[in-house]
């Protein structure tokens, strides 16, 4: 390659990467926009008319501006700003724009848009108010931002005192919902509690989408024509990669190819049935996934 085809190379590489960063910034900007107008109908419509709150520092806004005259709209800021700073140190720069755009965007809206109430049947406020709640959250976090700082301050402890985040997020809410109990009534509690389990599953929901994935590590000596059956039945890629065991009953170590693959929760029973039908004492770890990206998931097979 001369040096005018070297020139090209890098041209074109250099307009690769800033249509990728252009498409990433609309991409995240549709993402946090649409969570921020969502959240903002789940708090207006449903839960700020009917004294409901959420759990995290959402929840801890709707508490302080139902017992005081103070607009949420102030409270989401305050309310998050330990949060953001903590979330600056722990998380890094880059995280805490997004965060803070996103935060300062949900007031801005709930300041000026006036979103009217739908019901005032307390399970629809509950059920439906959690999920517009939730919705806006989870898109917000696919864009890169947040709407609420509480898993920032839940990170942070789990690091400190080595605690799951999880763990530390419930303890969190329950504090809150009990304060929820104390200054509002018992019943807006436990509404509360199903408006913030319909949000943590609508959030669960938009940010790992609809299909759940399993990585799948099979242990057999018929190791091939397992591979055959996951490309050819299930549609699926694989990784084989070469192992050795430890001394077994033989007291020889042996070596084996172990199958690795990624399917999705609705195919782990097939996979089970077809498995059985080759190797029923194949070693199988099955493991739970999140996200996944490029290879073949959702691709017809091919080996990657």
């Amino acid at each position: 390659m001369g040096e005018r085809g070297i020139l090209q190379y890098r041209r074109l590489l250099r307009t690769r990467r800033g249509r990728v960063v252009v498409n990433s910034i609309l991409r995240d900007t549709l993402f946090m926009v649409i969570g921020i107008f969502s959240a903002a109908f789940g708090l207006e419509s449903f839960l700020l008319p009917n004294l409901f709150i959420d759990g995290g520092a959402t929840g801890i806004s709707l508490l302080i501006t139902e017992v005081t005259t103070i607009p949420l709209s102030v409270l989401i800021i305050i309310v998050n700003i330990p949060f953001l700073i903590l979330g600056y140190r722990v998380i890094g720069k880059q995280f805490t724009i997004k965060a803070v755009l996103a935060i300062l965007g949900l007031a801005l809206v709930l300041a000026t848009v006036h979103f009217p109430e739908v019901t005032q049947d307390k399970l629809l406020v509950a059920v439906f108010g959690g999920f517009f709640l939730g919705a806006g959250i989870g898109l917000s976090i696919r864009g890169g931002g947040v709407l609420d700082g509480t898993e920032v301050l839940a990170i942070f402890l789990s690091k400190k005192i080595g605690a799951k985040i999880g763990d530390v997020i419930i303890l969190i809410n329950i504090v809150i919902f009990l304060a929820a109990a104390y200054l509002l009534s018992i019943e807006a509690a436990l509404y509360s509690m199903l408006t913030y389990l319909a949000a943590s599953k609508t959030l669960d929901f938009v940010v790992d989408g609809i299909e759940e994935y399993t990585g799948v590590t099979i242990i057999s000596p018929e190791s091939e024509q397992i591979r055959t059956m996951i490309t050819e039945k299930l549609g699926r890629g694989l990784t084989i990669y070469k192992a050795s065991g430890g001394y077994g009953k033989q007291g020889f170590r042996n070596e084996y190819d172990v199958v690795y693959t990624v399917i999705t929760r609705l195919e782990i029973r097939r996979l089970n049935i077809e498995l059985s039908k080759i190797d029923p004492k194949a070693f199988v770890v099955m493991n739970s996934i999140n996200d996944t990206r490029g290879g073949m998931v959702k691709k017809k097979a091919h080996n990657h």
